[in-house]
């Protein structure tokens, strides 16, 4: 089994755990920065940084644009900008230790996407596990 993808959701996921609290006080308090323009400014950035991979790595833009798989990668834009949008909104009003948790349940709920639309395999462990996620973000995001 090839595990080389490993490495990078550990770096994402270190990376995207400041990603919350930087917000909620970027947002919040004297000073704040609306979180509509928050998303504008962080993800220019974002841009930015994925230009320059592609400039570094040397892989070409424009010849991808015909793919047959551009509408998937469209769709996912959509979806990650209302995501994005929401979370943001979300963390201007709330507390991190309650948005990000609920938030973070995208990954049990796209798990569970794979399964039954991409057909990846299902089984009474992965089912807990999910299971054990949903009662977590319940307990840590209570009052």
């Amino acid at each position: 089994m090839n595990t080389g993808y490993l490495s990078y959701a550990l770096l994402a996921m270190g990376a995207y755990a400041f990603v919350p609290p930087l917000m909620r006080v970027a947002t919040t308090g004297p000073n704040a920065v609306p979180s509509d323009v928050a998303v504008v400014l962080s993800n220019t950035l974002l841009v930015a940084m994925a230009l320059g991979v592609l400039a570094y790595t040397g892989q070409g833009f424009s010849t991808h644009l015909g793919s047959p798989k551009i509408p998937y990668v469209l769709a996912a834009g959509l979806f990650l900008g209302i995501g994005i949008l929401a979370l943001y909104r979300a963390l201007s009003l709330g507390p991190v230790s309650v948005v990000t948790p609920v938030f973070a349940m995208f990954l049990a709920f796209s798990s569970v996407i794979g399964f039954f639309v991409l057909g990846e395999s299902f089984t009474a462990r992965k089912a807990f596990g999910i299971a054990l996620a949903a009662a977590s973000v319940y307990l840590v995001s209570g009052t």
